[in-house]
């Protein structure tokens, strides 16, 4: 018999806010994360607003502080993100064999902040590509020489692994905006064959500097709706031109179900099923037919032994941009047939923007949310209906609907796909 797998604790630092709770509602409240750019001077940068975490403090991750103090903002967020699911699970008091305790994450890649990269990359977005080369060489050999790292995506995981004695499996996956639900994903089935009891598992990033916006923005997939910023993130809207950065991280503590009862832990729900798929088409472009997202949908139902009439929520991946949200609204109808115009689907980005490789565990979050309450936040900035985009996008108003089945769609970068579906434990 499969072992199953339930949610015992999560910790969240979002544009929304800093714990579980303040983000939930505000996401109920349609609030929107969005503001003017202020890590960096975007002054001379065609996008100028972004979605960051606000009045960020590194004490926020306890006794090592100093130590991370100056490590890039995604591994902060991480683990602070790993402490509040720890804490809010009681496996960072409780512990009784350390062996049977791992970690998944799925943080991307990590650039240096530096101030002087902000000119470099201006030249870039006027056409300049060798002199951002140039200073990119430059500045590595800098670093190196400094005994800096320019890529630290796995530091939380090691980090953690360490301060809770964590001596099972420790990975670090990096596959684009999948990564969240792909970490959790494996962490699952981690769990299920047995080869740990309980995993802390999540993501965390940011972009949200000049190599990211720049990067972004010559790929024609942000939007510059620089005049109107809590306006500029709009999945499904017939005006939308393009999604927001945005950057945090979500965590949660996964453990086999009999493991959870026997310790009286808290249960938020169950994870019964996870799917991934390739494209194989474009690096920056999913396939036009939506194939690998329907497939990906798919195998999660098989997985969870669900049929489309049992999902009650979609959280999309919901991007704003134009071609990703015609292709998802597509997948979904491939996947769930005439259930389809049934399922209320939101978007949570709308409010955070995009979190890149965080996102998708940001949304697993609001998915047990809508399942302990009953509630599902909704798509805001919805006002053009377009005909391509034609299901339940939630607009605007957030909505009570009896929640048993949710499904996490994530779609990144290069044709990766990873989907989730989570389930409302009722002992």
């Amino acid at each position: 018999m499969r072992r199953r797998v339930v949610v015992t604790g999560a910790g969240c630092i979002t544009p929304l806010g800093t714990d579980v709770q303040t983000v939930w509602q505000r996401s109920c409240n349609g609030q929107s994360g969005v503001g003017p750019l202020t890590l960096f001077d975007a002054s001379h940068f065609p996008v100028r607003i972004a979605a960051e975490v606000k009045d960020w403090d590194a004490t926020r991750l306890g006794d090592d502080a100093d130590l991370w103090r100056n490590h890039a903002r995604q591994t902060q967020f991480a683990i602070a993100a790993a402490i509040q699911a720890a804490e809010s699970s009681g496996i960072d008091r409780d512990l009784s064999d350390p062996t049977r305790l791992g970690l998944y994450l799925g943080c991307g890649e990590v650039f240096q902040d530096f101030a002087e990269f902000s000119e470099a990359a201006s030249q870039s977005i006027h056409g300049d590509e060798f002199r951002l080369a140039e200073f990119i060489q430059h500045s590595t050999a800098a670093w190196e020489e400094r005994g800096e790292m320019l890529y630290e995506p796995a530091a939380a995981a090691c980090y953690l692994s360490g301060k809770y004695n964590a001596q099972g499996p420790n990975f670090n996956c990096i596959a684009a905006c999948a990564s969240g639900n792909q970490a959790i994903g494996q962490a699952l089935e981690i769990i299920r064959r047995a080869d740990a009891d309980l995993m802390l598992c999540g993501a965390g990033h940011s972009m949200i500097h000049p190599f990211g916006v720049t990067g972004f923005h010559r790929l024609s997939t942000l939007s510059t709706r620089n005049d109107e910023p809590v306006r500029a993130s709009r999945p499904f809207d017939r005006q939308r031109n393009g999604f927001v950065v945005g950057e945090g991280a979500a965590v949660f503590v996964l453990e086999e179900l009999e493991h959870a009862r026997r310790r009286g832990a808290e249960i938020w729900g169950e994870i019964v099923g996870f799917g991934s798929t390739q494209d194989a088409f474009r690096v920056t472009d999913p396939h036009p037919d939506g194939r690998g997202a329907a497939a990906s949908i798919q195998n999660a139902l098989d997985d969870a032994q669900l049929n489309p009439a049992d999902i009650d929520y979609i959280n999309a991946h919901g991007t704003s941009t134009v071609v990703n949200d015609r292709t998802e609204t597509l997948a979904i109808k491939v996947a769930l047939g005439h259930d389809a115009y049934r399922i209320p689907v939101s978007s949570t980005k709308s409010m955070v923007g995009h979190l890149t490789t965080a996102g998708a565990a940001l949304e697993l979050l609001i998915c047990l949310m809508a399942l302990r309450t009953g509630v599902v936040p909704p798509t805001i900035n919805y006002d053009h209906p377009d005909p391509e985009c034609d299901l339940d996008y939630v607009p605007n108003v957030a909505r009570e609907i009896g929640c048993r089945h949710v499904l996490n769609n994530s779609f990144g970068f290069g044709g990766q796909n990873s989907v989730l579906i989570a389930s409302r434990y009722d002992g």
